[in-house]
């Protein structure tokens, strides 16, 4: 009897297959649409979900002779699932979950066809939202599929499982599972499919309202989508069902049926079809929620800047770190993690840049550091320097970048943050747009109270090191009415030897270029005429801005041939960044070379370093100074017999300025080059020479020697 009957259970089966293929989109959608009816439930599904996602994890087919893996047994539901609250919440949806498994089960069972079970589905959970109704479809197939496989794996060692298998003809359907293969395969596709897709739905629910509107064109999209994507899923619930039903009392010749196969796979497609639309608009919707973050923390961050605090720990953590969760800076004498509290009511001074810090730039600083730790109780000493990393965000991080950020975090003895990605990109963005950061590396000061008395004090601290602090703007024009144009100024802190040197009263001079050949001719001649003068000379070659290789074999060949004495190329460097800085600073403070003879002096020395020839400065003390380019100050030295007797009795600096005077003719041609990152380019800049407004040309540069 039972044989008999078996044709004819059959035939239903394969009908059913061919009804479930077939159905109009849009008249579907607007039958789905009319059985939803939400009555405002919030429902936290995640952990049911989770639960599902186990059963799935555990209950794979087993198929003799194939590959089965390693299964991971997931963590107990005590951990994962069986929170507060849970228990409550599965009494809430148990009865929706069994109705729902009655549906799919009377509907597959009874060869009834694929839209209709569906429809069933969607008029029982019609008053959840979308993401519960198809965790809930889910979750009334899991406990089928889970149940199935759970005899299935224990049949051979357990005797109620052996018992229920026997019914259920498991054993039959086991000794055929190598035929079945392409069907368990085809299900399992279909599985993952429906997991990512519900998984997709459960996570666009989750999206927080206070960062997309409904409006927002991409939510808008994936909103129209969800019902079509919950249909198919469910619809692919039910057919996966459907098959597992159908393997018992399926005759062999059945079995192995392709067709089936294939149906199941073109399901899994669309799914996957529809889960790729989704996750595009997810996406786009994330970027959106993300933007707007942005510029929510961006704003907090300037009124934060705005408003008086106690101290200065909201602050430093709005810039480097809020959370308490890990200990954000590298203390760099001891290279160890320490907390944001060590900067608690410090003067504090961010160091801003990007991985590139130039040799030179580091070392300088390091050594003012140094310098400044070496008397800690000394009131230009109580700051503190922290290192703030700008990375580009857009490119992958690497093992090369990371590689290059620990060399240089391993050098600093300085406070510096313990990974560039604890800076929020807000705070990036605070950098650029109020600080002006762009790629040449910022001193930004905050006070005791986080306050910024600086948005940039490098140039200050390129002038007068630690002796600036606290490096406000007062300070700053304080240090200018103090100084006058003299030597000191000029090459501080480049060469001790200066010192010494004004303090025995000798001349000094100091040269500059990269003709080599002029460099041997003046200082031989200068050389010369000081013998012939009595005086004591010391020379000393300050090269070019940028020093390059022709600059070090200058420095070679000066040694060398005894031709006097040179700074090393990060002094040279750093002599030229301090006139730049000194530019800078007195631009700031509205000085120009029409109102200030500093400035005036400044940009002469700007401008010898901006032309092809050399140049040379000499003084005696902090007297007053001779200079002039390299042509016009060798043609003076070689007429040192038209001058001398003026030198004896004026001395050597006045009577070489007399001369110089006389050479001068109204025909010069000067260039002033200013590099365009270090601070702001005022329109008008004059000549020094003349008073003329100079032209402005933009030059790009890249200099390899």
């Amino acid at each position: 009897m039972a044989s008999a009957s078996l044709p004819a259970k059959t035939a239903k089966f394969r009908g059913e297959r061919h009804m479930f293929s077939t159905s109009d989109d849009n008249a579907m959608l607007n039958q789905i649409r009319a059985t939803h009816a939400p009555d405002g439930r919030d429902i936290d599904v995640k952990p049911l979900l989770q639960v599902i996602d186990d059963i799935f994890l555990l209950a794979a087919p087993v198929i003799p002779g194939a590959a089965q893996g390693t299964k991971t047994p997931p963590d107990t539901l005590d951990d994962k699932a069986l929170h507060a609250g849970f228990s409550d919440i599965m009494e809430l949806l148990a009865y929706t979950i069994s109705r729902i498994s009655c549906e799919i089960t009377c509907k597959c069972s009874g060869g009834g066809d694929a839209h209709a079970a569906t429809l069933a589905v969607f008029n029982t959970v019609s008053s959840y939202s979308w993401d519960a109704k198809v965790v809930l479809a889910l979750a009334a197939f899991a406990v089928y599929y889970g149940e199935f496989w759970l005899v299935a794996q224990l049949y051979l060692s357990n005797p109620l499982a052996k018992s229920v298998a026997v019914l259920k003809q498991l054993p039959e359907i086991m000794e055929r599972s190598a035929y079945l293969k392409p069907k368990y395969e085809a299900i399992t596709n279909l599985i993952r499919a429906i997991l990512t897709v519900t998984r997709c739905i459960v996570e666009f629910k989750e999206l927080p309202a206070q960062y997309i509107n409904h409006d927002t064109p991409a939510y808008e999209t994936a909103n129209a989508l969800i019902p079509t994507a919950t249909y198919w899923t469910i619809r692919s619930i039910v057919a996966c069902a459907s098959q597992i039903m159908g393997l018992t009392g399926m005759s062999h010749e059945h079995i192995a049926s392709t067709t089936e196969a294939w149906e199941l796979s073109s399901l899994a497609h669309k799914v996957s079809t529809i889960h790729e639309h989704l996750m595009k608009q997810l996406s786009l919707c994330y970027h959106h929620i993300d933007e707007t973050k942005q510029i929510e923390a961006y704003q907090s961050l300037l009124q934060l800047f705005e408003t008086t605090h106690i101290d200065n720990m909201k602050i430093l953590k709005a810039l480097i770190y809020a959370k308490e969760d890990l200990l954000p800076l590298v203390d760099g004498s001891t290279k160890k993690r320490v907390s944001l509290d060590v900067l608690r009511r410090k003067n504090v001074l961010l160091l801003i840049s990007d991985l590139d810090l130039s040799h030179e730039e580091f070392s300088v600083l390091d050594q003012m550091y140094q310098e400044s730790r070496q008397h800690p109780t000394r009131a230009e000493s109580q700051y503190e320097v922290v290192w703030l990393p700008i990375v580009d965000r857009s490119t992958p991080w690497n093992e090369a970048k990371q590689k290059q950020f620990e060399n240089l975090q391993s050098m600093m003895m300085w406070y510096s943050v313990h990974h560039p990605s604890l800076l929020d990109r807000a705070v990036i963005r605070y950098t650029k747009e109020v600080w002006h950061f762009n790629k040449k590396p910022l001193l930004v000061v905050l006070d005791t109270q986080g306050r910024v008395v600086n948005p940039n004090a490098i140039h200050m601290m390129w002038i007068w090191a630690s002796q600036a602090f606290p490096f406000t703007s007062t300070r700053e024009e304080a240090l200018w009415k103090e100084e006058t144009w003299r030597i000191e100024l000029l090459a501080d802190n480049t060469e001790p030897l200066i010192f010494n040197w004004i303090q025995e009263k000798k001349y000094i001079c100091l040269y500059g270029g990269e003709d080599m050949d002029w460099i041997h001719n003046f200082t031989t001649r200068a050389q010369a005429i000081a013998q012939q003068a009595g005086v004591q000379l010391e020379m000393l070659y300050v090269g070019k801005s940028n020093p390059r290789d022709k600059v070090r074999r200058n420095s070679s060949t000066i040694i060398e041939q005894t031709l006097g004495h040179t700074l090393d190329l990060t002094l040279i460097w750093f002599f030229w960044v301090r006139l730049e800085s000194m530019w800078h600073s007195m631009v700031q403070h509205g000085k120009s070379v029409e109102n200030d003879p500093i400035m005036q002096e400044i940009v002469t020395m700007l401008s010898f370093d901006g032309s092809d020839q050399g140049w040379a400065v000499i003084s005696r003390g902090s007297a007053k100074m001779a200079k002039a380019k390299g042509d016009t100050i060798l043609t003076c030295l070689n007429e040192f017999d038209e001058w001398k007797e003026e030198a004896q009795l004026k001395g050597l600096v006045q009577a070489l300025n007399d001369y110089l005077h006389k050479l001068h003719t109204p025909h010069h041609c000067n260039r002033l080059i200013l590099p365009g990152t270090t601070g702001s380019i005022p329109e008008r800049v004059v000549c020094a020479e003349c008073g003329r407004q100079m032209d402005k040309f933009i030059m790009y540069r890249c200099c390899t020697d």
